[in-house]
């Protein structure tokens, strides 16, 4: 890295490994001469299931195939490679999952490197002295938590910074694999640290971060280009048939914020309010007037996940109208027969009172719940999920078989005789889902360090 520089030239793979790209878009944006190479491949959007069983959101194929491919990009233009939230969640288990993969390919085509694996799973010993503290505090909304939370989790991992990356590149890794991070930390680091000004770099790095999401209608995904300068930074996608525009680019910079003009970072918040988006030609966009403020403290956001028990389902339709027009009513007079059938079958276990059962109906509310403003249903039919979590697989299975034959033929007022108005998808018509997680943590620490949480293990691969 050369610090200084007029221009840093960044190519972004996709935006998340193993979504995919084209190896033609890659080529293209090796042709540009970029100074590194980044790729997201994580996030908390999969849910709490990868933070807490350890596995990961795609395929290890699909993950593998992208991975060849920027490895040897990479490797053909002596470039670093950075990855960031590997593995998904970035745990110890994901991160080392992805190092294998990368050892695998590394074998196969005969490359050698020298590698950095920067850890984000945090020693439930180190969380407990931090919170006893004061140094651990809720961001808004966040469970409950205290020291029993910690022992529960099942993992929990710090979001790191860009300082991690840096570090591990100035001990010569040219290779970067690191666990939980900042999507826009994977970008920001080297050009801040070859004099990019943070605002410009913090900027790109959002839009670069999703690769060519930010292009106007883009029919999969693929890779990014950016050119980043003093003033200003231009953003392309490298497919010729993409095409950046202001509006792409200013909604992109949006996405995922809760406030429109301000995205906080560990280091401090991008403010956007005098940004400006204009184009540069058909394809091309330049943003100018980014500005980015240093935080008053530096703070590590915590993730963490939880077994909330395992769960069994079952997928039914309803086309009856009677039934469709009280469905209400309907599913209330459900749960009565179903919480009455649980406690003669478990008699004696205790189990009334320690499952959960639920309805979901896709057709009336089934997207937004109770906050859905159309109250008036206006299918001629309903889909239910009907849904148990306990404390075992067997009793969700149980319970949920319950359910459905008591759904099956449940009567209604309108009907002096026997009934069958639900039709199942499935046979069996329960599905086991296995273990279930939710997230327990959504807190922040002040380290005394912003590497202090993220241990690195060097190796030379090849």
């Amino acid at each position: 890295m050369h610090q200084g520089s007029e221009e840093v030239r960044v190519l972004s793979a996709t935006g998340v490994c193993g979504s995919g790209f084209k190896e033609d878009s890659l080529n293209a944006g090796l042709s540009k001469k970029p100074h590194f190479i980044g790729c997201d491949a994580g996030s908390t959007d999969p849910g709490p299931f990868a933070l807490g069983s350890g596995s990961m959101a795609f395929p290890v194929r699909s993950i593998k195939r992208d991975l060849r491919l920027m490895l040897k990009a990479a490797r053909r233009a002596k470039i670093p490679l950075l990855i960031g939230s590997a593995g998904t969640a970035g745990g110890a288990t994901h991160l080392a999952k992805f190092k294998d993969i990368i050892l695998e390919i590394a074998q196969e085509e005969k490359l050698s490197f020298p590698m950095a694996v920067i850890h984000s799973e945090q020693k439930k010993a180190y969380l407990k002295q931090r919170f006893r503290a004061g140094r651990i505090t809720a961001l808004d909304p966040a469970p409950d938590f205290d020291e029993s939370v910690i022992d529960r989790a099942e993992r929990i991992v710090g979001m790191m910074g860009e300082e991690p990356y840096l570090c591990a590149l100035e001990h010569g890794a040219e290779v970067v694999v690191a666990g939980r991070s900042s999507d826009c930390a994977i970008f920001a680091g080297i050009p801040i640290k070859m004099g990019i000004p943070p605002g410009i770099a913090w900027h790109a790095a959002k839009i670069l971060e999703c690769g060519a999401a930010a292009a106007a209608a883009r029919p999969s995904p693929d890779c990014l280009f950016a050119e980043l300068a003093k003033d200003h930074f231009d953003i392309e996608p490298l497919d010729p048939e993409l095409r950046c525009t202001p509006l792409s680019v200013a909604a992109h910079s949006l996405y995922e914020n809760s406030d429109p003009y301000r995205l906080i970072e560990s280091s401090g918040v991008l403010d956007l309010s005098a940004a400006e988006y204009e184009p540069l030609d058909q394809r091309r966009v330049r943003v100018t007037g980014s500005r980015f403020e240093a935080a008053s403290k530096y703070t590590i956001k915590l993730e963490g996940a939880e077994l909330v028990g395992y769960q069994s389902i079952v997928i039914g339709s309803i086309r009856d109208p009677y039934i469709i027009r009280q469905i209400d009513s309907w599913i209330e007079r459900l749960r009565q027969r179903v919480e009455a059938r649980t406690t003669e079958v478990f008699s004696g276990d205790k189990v009334s009172g320690q499952h959960v059962f639920n309805v979901r109906v896709y057709g009336k509310d089934g997207t937004m719940g109770p906050l859905e403003p159309i109250k008036e249903i206006r299918s001629h039919e309903l889909c239910l999920v009907m849904e148990v979590t306990a404390a075992t697989q067997e009793i969700a299975t149980t319970i949920v078989s319950i359910a459905r034959h008591q759904a099956l033929h449940l009567p209604i007022p309108e009907w002096g005789g026997f009934i069958t108005g639900v039709a199942c998808l499935y046979s069996p018509a329960y599905l086991e889902r296995g273990p279930v997680y939710r997230f327990c943590v959504n807190h922040v620490l002040e380290p005394e360090d912003p590497c202090e949480m993220f241990p690195i293990e060097y190796m030379n691969v090849g």
